[in-house]
């Protein structure tokens, strides 16, 4: 088969551009509304989208000043959007730092069966002191010891949902047996951060396991990826960042034994699309004039880990830093925005504009031509497997990409016309992972 795109929609109340809520369009409600999910949603899937994506944090995201920052539960609202959808993907965030293994693979096992194989899990180790204060600790714990918890975290739900072999439910009414009890089996696993019998009281879902995604890109975040991830949302403003990291990745891939063609790499793109290229800049300088950059400096300073008055609005970035290694969370974003920042000499008003549409993301303004050559340009040149599609503005954002850039990339068979399968695993071109538990047992 030809190779072909995958897209996700990354669906952000809206838009991603952070003063998208003040334009006369936009519902500043929509992060709380059902309806506009549903809505979102049925456009990506109209347009054959692989997924769409909710991100989620343990704690409140930003300054509530600044744009809409109340969340609803990600899973739960997917349960609601898999009951009015019937084809397209639905990943959701959820933390391996504040949460217990066997609740999590309960809830990614139930969202699994509840959309008939169509559930992803975006795993995250959550950064920042403000999480952890949520959750009874003074201080968050260290980014290594964050992704030892995470790898143990995967290997317990992966025993979780092979807990269950595909063929213990009988159902056989005649004989009054509902599950064979031997193709139900404890996990028994005590590790350092768990202790967990099992099985699960969920049996095996459609897929297996939920899809594996995960977005971190510092070095224990690139290794955790190669190990577990099948889906990687990544962050690269170039083409050539984006080149750098895709094969990297696959080499990693390669080294854990895996196949690289199994991991989906899909850099986030936050197209701004307009009829002609003077209308896309338009919409765009727009958004950059709404942009309150006294919200968005304190923000900025967390992720640099600096005081906020260090940050001067019409001077470069401060020399004195803290390094990567100095920073505990946010790792791999502090790097790509210093890096940005000091190669293109921007102060930080200037950067502030940058990150407002994607928050490190690639932001493309143009017509709907030339963001489809950005997408096949980096498509066919070994920097991406698809596209996290971020769009500024929503609905609009997505209905102009579904409308007028998706038909250009069926037109030149970068992408499906219709879905060929029913899972969100087949979307994506991976297999059922085989029952762990089953293969160690023969």
């Amino acid at each position: 088969m030809t190779r072909q795109l995958h897209f996700n929609l990354f669906l952000h109340d809206t838009g991603h551009h952070e003063a998208s809520w003040r334009l006369p369009e936009s519902d500043p409600h929509a992060n709380l509304s059902l309806e506009a999910h549903q809505h979102l949603t049925r456009v990506a899937e109209d347009a054959k989208f692989d997924s769409v994506f909710l991100a989620d944090s343990p704690v409140l995201w930003s300054d509530p000043a600044r744009r809409p920052s109340g969340k609803l539960e990600p899973t739960l609202l997917l349960a609601a959007l898999a009951a009015s959808t019937r084809r397209i993907g639905l990943i959701a965030t959820a933390s391996t730092s504040y949460n217990e293994p066997f609740n999590l693979a309960r809830r990614f096992a139930s969202l699994d069966h509840l959309s008939k194989g169509r559930a992803g899990w975006n795993i995250v180790t959550t950064a920042g002191d403000a999480a952890a204060r949520n959750f009874g600790l003074d201080d968050q714990p260290l980014h290594k010891t964050r992704y030892e918890r995470a790898d143990e975290f995967l290997r317990v739900s992966t025993k979780l949902w092979d807990s269950w072999t595909d063929d213990a439910v009988i159902a056989d009414k005649q004989r009054g047996v509902h599950a064979l009890r031997d193709r139900v089996r404890a996990v028994g696993h005590h590790g350092e951060y768990f202790r967990v019998d099992g099985p699960l009281d969920v049996p095996r879902s459609p897929q297996g396991y939920p899809l594996l995604v995960q977005a971190g890109s510092s070095e224990n975040g690139k290794e955790f990826a190669a190990k577990w991830a099948e889906a990687v949302f990544v962050a690269q403003p170039t083409l050539a960042e984006s080149q750098a990291f895709y094969a990297d990745l696959k080499r990693r891939a390669v080294a854990a034994g895996r196949n690289p063609d199994q991991v989906v790499i899909l850099p986030g793109i936050v197209p701004v699309v307009g009829d002609t290229a003077a209308q896309a800049r338009e919409l765009d300088a727009e958004l950059e004039r709404l942009i309150a950059p006294e919200h968005a400096i304190g923000t900025l300073a967390t992720v640099l880990g600096v005081d906020a008055e260090r940050l001067k609005l019409d001077e470069p970035l401060p020399i004195d830093l803290p390094a990567e290694e100095e920073i505990e969370g946010h790792k791999s974003r502090r790097t790509l925005i210093v890096d940005w920042a000091r190669r293109d000499n921007l102060t930080v008003r200037q950067l502030i504009g940058k990150l407002g549409g994607g928050r490190g993301h690639r932001t493309f303004t143009g017509t709907p031509v030339q963001v489809a050559d950005t997408i096949q340009e980096y498509f066919e040149n070994g920097a991406a497997d698809g596209f996290n599609i971020m769009p500024a503005v929503l609905p609009s954002g997505i209905e102009a990409f579904a409308a007028k850039v998706v038909p250009i990339l069926q037109e030149r068979g970068l992408f499906r016309t219709e879905y060929t399968g029913t899972t969100l695993r087949e979307h994506y071109g991976l297999p059922r992972p085989a029952n762990s538990l089953e293969l160690a047992s023969r």
